[in-house]
């Protein structure tokens, strides 16, 4: 089969990635193999082939967006039957046993490991996944619309949940990529006030098409105080920004698993009024399941760029370029074993 990796991490000019041949993976006891339809291009697999990210699995295949079938099912596997459409997502095993799983937070499991960083991932015709952290993808979602979701979708989902955002209030989106879209869209549908800064023209257009009550530059104040903001863009300088924008008792969400260096903050002009900091830390399964259902109720539509699995450097390329709005999704032939 075809399949992507990240060879030597660096900046993607330095061409970490390089398309290889492998023989079809086979799972394990209570995996299942996927034959790859379709797989999201987020960030994450960014920050994994320019080495932002530690190394954790030499020459792996990055990719944590996945859709496909069901081909194949390793022992003990009951969940899913062959034929069966399943999504794979970031978070690919937990313990099970520790503080942070047992009280409900598996996403802060410190033996957690990731699709895609830890696991080969989607940028392939095939992959593996623990049946127990697959999602079956709902019937009302083509291939191409349920990419971008399992990722892109639960963690602006679950930033969305950190601010503690009361209907009616105002929320600050600072970069507006495949997940800042999203997010915004579930905002809207709840009843927020969605103000949207970003460098890009493009999404800033997307942003009003989408309903969004103003649109500026990354660096601009909006129009009012924010109740809450989440920061997309792995930029630490946008951190002070964003706290000056709040008003008394918001809260600042930093979305991203990368974020280059915050400055120094003035706690008076940036803390001070009990304004918070809140982090997010990959997502919970109960997340994902409960984006995917609410997805599929309010309708939320990804925006999306598509591109032939032969092209997935490219697709990462206009990623780190800004050129892509929304998301960009890879189209990977399926191949039997």
């Amino acid at each position: 089969m075809r399949a992507w990796e990240v060879h030597t991490p660096g900046p993607l000019v330095t061409t970490p990635l390089r398309m290889v041949e492998r023989d079809p993976p086979r799972p394990g006891p209570g995996q299942v193999r996927v034959q790859v339809s379709t797989c999201g291009v987020c960030r994450t697999d960014l920050h994994v082939a320019e080495g932002d990210l530690p190394v954790h699995r030499s020459n792996v295949v990055p990719g944590h967006e996945v859709v496909g079938i069901v081909d194949v099912l390793g022992a003990g596997a009951t969940r899913f039957a062959p034929g069966d459409r399943v999504g794979i997502a970031w978070l690919a095993s937990t313990c099970g046993r520790c503080q942070f799983c047992r009280r409900g937070d598996e996403n802060l499991c410190p033996y957690a490991t990731f699709t895609g960083w830890d696991h080969d991932g989607g940028y392939a015709e095939a992959a593996i996944v623990d049946e127990r952290y697959a999602y079956r993808i709902p019937d009302g979602l083509s291939d191409d619309q349920a990419a971008p979701l399992l990722c892109a979708g639960i963690i602006g989902y679950r930033s969305l949940r950190r601010t503690g955002l009361r209907p009616g209030g105002r929320l600050g989106i600072y970069g507006f990529g495949g997940s800042a879209h999203l997010t915004a869209q579930v905002a809207l549908h709840e009843g927020a006030e969605v103000h949207v800064m970003t460098r890009s023209e493009d999404a800033r257009h997307l942003a009003l098409d989408l309903g969004a009550a103003s649109v500026g530059p990354a660096d601009a104040a909006p129009p009012v105080l924010l109740d809450a903001a989440i920061v997309f863009a792995p930029a630490g300088e946008i951190v002070p920004v964003a706290l000056a924008a709040l008003d008394r008792g918001g809260v600042l969400v930093i979305a991203g698993i990368h974020l280059t260096d915050v400055p120094p903050l003035r706690y008076e002009d940036h803390l001070f009024y009990e304004r918070e900091v809140r982090s997010v830390t990959a997502n919970t399964r109960r997340d994902g399941e409960e984006f995917l259902t609410l997805a599929t109720r309010m309708g939320v539509v990804a925006t999306t760029t598509l591109y032939p699995l032969d092209r997935a450097d490219v697709a990462l390329a206009d990623l780190a370029g800004d050129r892509l709005t929304g998301a960009a999704v890879l189209h990977v032939a399926r191949e039997t074993a």
